[in-house]
């Protein structure tokens, strides 16, 4: 049996994942048609801009994360959305995923804004900054400063998906197979590292706030349910784990969505082979779920 990490079709999107996918995509004809009609860019408004800006408004810590700069952006946020935002929501359901994105979009956010802070805390000692030749003034540079993008949701949903499936195969660049636990360090430490090193208009730490407000939500989720006290106490499953405790919802859900992936592939395997095609090992697996159910 392979360990190859196979996304679900768009025919049977979860609610959360299909919504926001549905959503980003009105925001973004809506951004096209509103330049081109009435000459209004919906990034000024709805976009993150600099804290210490004029145009800051605290509402686009959330509005930020629908709007994108272009059509690439779009796309590659949303196919990582679809890709693994899937089995991450089928697992957890609707509720604690969409709880879990915003956090992680929100604290990217926050992260971004905090990063920007630092940079430019002594910014305002200037009347003007020069841009290669052209003055503004500083007012308006800081209201140039506008973030947008999912980008940092999505990172926290990579981030998820690395710790709930480690060992998933995925085909980076859909050539390169690795697992996906190694997917996620690398692609953490290199925006950790362009961040420092680079200059551009890539929100990188943007990416790595929203995996870390993601990590630190998820710690935060499985504590409650080994025994916190708290309001949003996970409660616990009847189920046991190996060791005799009871296992969390996390752990539940996480080995019921393995459960059914498997079952779905073994009777794949059925459909185009014949129960004769079976392994030992998957035939028994296949008459312990028949048990279950």
């Amino acid at each position: 049996m392979d360990n190859q990490f196979r996304p679900q079709g768009f025919a049977i999107l979860p609610l959360v994942v299909k919504n926001l996918l549905i959503i980003n995509g009105i925001f973004f004809l809506a951004t096209i048609a509103m330049d081109m009609v009435w000459h209004i860019d919906l990034a000024q408004y709805l976009g993150l801009h600099y804290i210490g800006a004029s145009d800051f408004r605290p509402y686009q810590f959330v509005t930020y994360m629908f709007m994108h700069g272009s059509f690439a952006h779009l796309f590659f946020n949303m196919f990582a959305l679809w890709m693994f935002g899937n089995a991450i929501e089928n697992a957890w359901g609707p509720k604690r995923f969409l709880i879990f994105y915003f956090v992680c979009g929100i604290g990217a956010g926050l992260t971004q804004e905090l990063v920007q802070y630092i940079q430019f805390s002594d910014i305002h000692n200037f009347q003007n900054v020069n841009l290669g030749g052209r003055i503004v003034p500083v007012e308006d540079y800081l209201n140039m400063l506008t973030t947008v993008g999912a980008s940092g949701a999505v990172y926290g949903i990579l981030l998820a998906f690395g710790m709930m499936w480690p060992n998933s195969m995925i085909y980076l660049y859909f050539l390169i197979p690795i697992k996906t636990k190694w997917f996620v360090l690398i692609y953490g430490l290199l925006e950790l590292f362009t961040g420092f090193s680079s200059i551009d208009n890539v929100a990188h730490f943007a990416h790595v706030g929203g995996m870390v407000f993601g990590l630190l939500l998820i710690l935060y989720w499985k504590n409650q349910g080994n025994g916190g006290n708290s309001k949003f106490k996970i409660k616990f499953n009847k189920n046991k784990s190996g060791n005799g405790r009871p296992k969390s919802d996390w752990d539940y859900n996480k080995e019921r969505h393995d459960e059914d992936r498997k079952t779905d592939e073994i009777l794949d395997k059925i459909s185009r082979g014949g129960y004769d095609s079976l392994t030992k090992e998957e035939k028994e697996f296949l008459f312990k779920q028949s048990k279950k159910s």
